[in-house]
């Protein structure tokens, strides 16, 4: 108990305070979205409160248990995930096309946010073990091949937009490590390979559309174009200032879909101004320069290599999610680390920022 304790005044509190503020800032846009709604009981904002004080629980709780455990652990976590992707196509509730969730009572619980970070446990624990042997080809092949079996059972659910995360976050990892540039050559044109063949047998009619719509939202504009241009114009009518809290008409008038989970960025454009959206971005960058920091410090390969990782999941994440308010990446269903509504992607980046926070308790 002691060793908790001590733990959590050796926190990383700076980073903590920047995702209390996102956190913070989360709760007042579902709130103002909640009381533009006539009768609104603010379940979503209740919700999010009752998420959030779950998730820092799980904060705390992870940041006290010593990270080299998940190394231990680290391919019966994956072969866990991989069990339940595949119980979750059985057995799963299929939620806005996609079966993916998995109802508990009142709670719907989405398995493929906790795969993301069961894969890169498994992936830093590889990366530590074989980091100096990472030109030869063999060990890009078997992360590559450990990462598409769980592409693999995202895509069938279908999910893309997870996906995308679960292969960004292995690149981003691998082009850390270093490899050759004829592995980087062979790299991209297995990729080329793969999309073609994505493309024709797994991505169905849908997320076809919306890549479609993507290059060009004017294709649909009344269809899969409806959402991009609506946010486009959420974001740019804020101008500096914002509109204020609550009074944001894309938003609050319904004309922007899916308001507090996918294109929670846009709202806070219109809301808060150019200034809001820049004040939400600099305190995900202030984040990453800590997640840096405490990666350079980490005293063994496997504490960086984690933090690496997460800290990979969460730009990919936010980088497809503010690009799809303004209409620079696919529409995929990405939520917004830490700000947009729902428990499993929250608890899902407390956890892993709580196990960042191991590894700089035990670095300093």
């Amino acid at each position: 108990m002691r060793d908790r304790i001590s733990a959590v005044r050796h926190m990383d509190w700076l980073m903590f305070w920047a995702m209390l503020i996102l956190l913070l800032v989360s709760a007042s846009i579902l709130y103002s979205l909640n009381l533009n709604i006539g009768g609104s009981d603010f379940l979503v904002f209740r919700k999010q409160i009752i998420f959030i004080i779950a998730g820092l629980v799980l904060f705390f709780l992870t940041a006290g248990v010593n990270y080299k455990v998940w190394s231990t652990f680290s391919k019966l976590i994956y072969i866990l995930f991989i069990a339940v992707l595949v119980l979750v196509l059985f057995l799963g509730t299929e939620i806005k096309g996609t079966t993916g969730w998995i109802i508990l009572g009142p709670l719907s619980l989405q398995p493929v946010e906790f795969a993301k970070l069961g894969l890169i446990i498994w992936l830093a624990r590889y990366f530590a073990d074989h980091a100096k042997e990472f030109y030869m080809f063999r060990h890009i092949f078997i992360s590559g091949f450990g990462t598409a079996v769980y592409v693999g059972l995202v895509l069938l659910q279908p999910d893309l937009g997870s996906a995308l995360v679960l292969v960004g976050a292995w690149l981003f990892m691998l082009l850390f490590t270093g490899i050759k540039r004829k592995h980087l050559v062979w790299l991209g044109v297995a990729f080329v390979v793969v999309a073609v063949v994505a493309w024709i047998f797994l991505l169905k009619p849908y997320m076809k559309a919306r890549i479609m719509t993507f290059i060009d939202p004017g294709l649909d504009p009344q269809g899969q174009g409806y959402n991009v241009l609506q946010s486009m114009t959420a974001v740019g009518s804020g101008q500096w200032w914002g509109r204020g809290l609550a009074l944001g008409s894309q938003s609050n008038l319904r004309f922007l879909p899916e308001p507090g989970t996918d294109f929670i960025f846009a709202v806070i454009a219109e809301d808060l101004g150019w200034l809001g959206a820049v004040m939400v971005l600099g305190l995900f960058a202030f984040i990453f320069y800590r997640l840096f920091g405490i990666m350079h410090k980490s005293s063994d390969d496997f504490g960086a290599y984690l933090v690496l990782g997460i800290a990979s999941m969460l730009l990919v994440q936010i980088f497809i999610n503010v690009g799809m308010n303004m209409g620079i990446s696919p529409v995929t269903g990405i939520p917004l680390p830490l700000v947009s509504a729902g428990g499993s992607s929250l608890w899902t980046v407390m956890i892993a920022l709580g196990m960042v926070h191991s590894v700089y308790i035990r670095n300093r």
